[in-house]
């Protein structure tokens, strides 16, 4: 007896932490872009769940990568480089992530092998149209939104 997986519990494509937390903190800088101070990584903390070691190697890794820079001293912190809307999230990704190795093709290509690559390049080229159609600025508009139909109360 075959069972149907329902795609919402058996997810292909898998969101690691590392990117998760990358995109929580790069939605924090967009959302304070074009305030003249940086964010601390306290503040950034403060607002997402991410543990502060593990923000400090990611934001090292952005600095790095030319997406974010830092600034010294009491009045330091984090900041983009660039606008939000110019740093869409695969780019984020695939500097998170890093550059996937080629799987190696050297084994005979028959029909089926052929058919299957070609469906799973399909997937493929299907997310990465999903990951660069949406910006750092899309993610802020959209909680934007979100957070105005769904108010919270607090007491």
């Amino acid at each position: 007896m075959s069972r149907e997986l329902n795609s919402q519990n058996y997810p292909l494509l898998d969101l690691s932490s590392k990117v998760e937390y990358a995109l929580l903190a790069l939605l924090e800088l967009a959302s304070h872009h074009g305030q003249k101070v940086p964010l601390t990584m306290s503040e950034i903390t403060a607002k997402q769940p991410i543990p502060e070691r593990y923000l400090e190697q990611i934001l090292t890794n952005l600095r790095r990568a030319g997406v974010v820079q830092s600034q010294r001293g009491s009045r330091g912190g984090f900041s983009l480089v660039r606008e939000p809307w110019q740093i869409t999230l695969l780019e984020i990704v695939t500097l998170v992530e890093g550059e996937r190795k080629e799987k190696d093709t050297s084994e005979a290509a028959t029909l089926e092998r052929t058919l299957v690559h070609e469906i799973w390049d399909k997937a493929n080229t299907a997310s990465i149209e999903v990951l660069s159609g949406y910006t750092l600025q899309d993610l802020c508009q959209e909680r934007e939104a979100r957070a105005q139909h769904s108010p919270m109360y607090y007491i």
